[in-house]
């Protein structure tokens, strides 16, 4: 016990010995320095919002390009592009031989066509002015063939395609004067001309409404994440 005591004495407790000033000093700096790294927080709390609000307007600037392109993948805005014009006509040299001149085209031709012109890649497709999309319906009512509803009443008639560019425009063109669709036309009394490729060629959008079937919203938590 005297040997603790002894030790104790010998090495006295350290104090600080600063003075108040001293004191002030250091605690001026360490505030400061509190302060400065507040500072760095609020800048970066910042720019992470400021990240977060750019990564939602990136989700909305995606959401609206891919909703432009479903569009167009449907046909619901106008396209525009290489392609080729064919026109269905009736054949007026059968009126020399007696034969009624034909005015109509049946469905079954017509959808032998475009059968024909998606085989060879067509990328759109209107007739008559009426854009031919997927659910497209070409029948007959009443005596007239239609086109989702519209008349096919009186040829001649236009049928324009779009290639996916010029070189495919030339193969389309090249093709369809290679195939049998012109004498399947000249059969029923009716002229198909195919046009050479043309630089440009404007498509309407297809302006009816596209029924669905077989489908209904998504809950909350159906379809993936939000």
């Amino acid at each position: 016990m005297i040997a603790i005591q002894f030790q104790s004495i010998k090495e006295p407790i350290a104090r600080d010995t600063r003075d108040i000033w001293q004191l002030r000093e250091d605690l001026l700096k360490e505030k400061k320095f509190q302060s400065d790294l507040l500072s760095e927080i609020r800048s970066t709390e910042k720019k992470l919002a400021g990240y977060e609000t750019m990564r939602q307007q990136g989700k909305g600037q995606v959401l609206k390009e891919t909703l432009e392109e479903l569009k167009q993948e449907a046909g619901m805005t106008e396209a525009a592009g290489p392609g080729i014009i064919l026109t269905i006509e009736p054949v007026f040299e059968e009126v020399m031989l007696g034969d009624p001149i034909s005015n109509t085209i049946t469905p079954d031709l017509l959808k032998r066509l475009t059968n024909e012109l998606n085989m060879y890649e067509a990328k759109h497709i209107s007739i008559d002015g009426q854009r031919v999309i997927n659910s497209t319906v070409i029948r007959e009512i009443s005596g007239e063939t239609r086109i989702d509803g519209h008349s096919l009443r009186e040829l001649p008639i236009e049928v324009k395609v779009l290639a996916e560019n010029a070189m495919d425009a030339e193969k389309l063109s090249n093709k369809m004067k290679a195939s049998q669709a012109a004498e399947e036309f000249f059969i029923e009394n009716l002229r198909l001309t195919i046009s050479e490729p043309i630089q440009e060629i404007k498509i309407e959008a297809y302006d009816s409404e596209i029924e669905v079937s077989n489908m209904k919203p998504a809950g909350s938590g159906e379809g993936g994440k939000p």
